[in-house]
């Protein structure tokens, strides 16, 4: 088991290749051994985005303040994206 206190891993600046506008990209964890989940914390500011791209395994997005709009423009906390899916995400 690693433990880490939050916010002991330095943020980064989310690259203008996957975001429109500042985002603050937070690490909480990441891949261990054979595992390939990772998670990171990001922060968007006022009508920042994603980019529209696709994510070949899925991903799971859980909105934590604000509401999330995503491709249908569903507005629930919990969003889970099917392998393959093209999406872009406006938190």
């Amino acid at each position: 088991m690693d433990i880490k206190q939050i916010r002991s891993q330095p943020s980064t600046k989310g690259s203008a290749d996957y975001f429109t506008r500042a985002v603050r990209i937070d690490p909480l964890f990441q891949a261990e051994d054979q595992t390939r989940a990772v998670g990171t914390s990001v922060t968007f500011e006022p009508v920042a985005r994603t980019a529209s791209h696709i994510r070949p395994l899925g991903q799971t997005l859980i909105v934590t303040a604000g509401c999330g709009l995503m491709q249908s423009q569903v507005l629930i906390p919990l969003i889970w994206t099917r392998a393959g899916l093209r999406r872009s995400s406006r938190l």
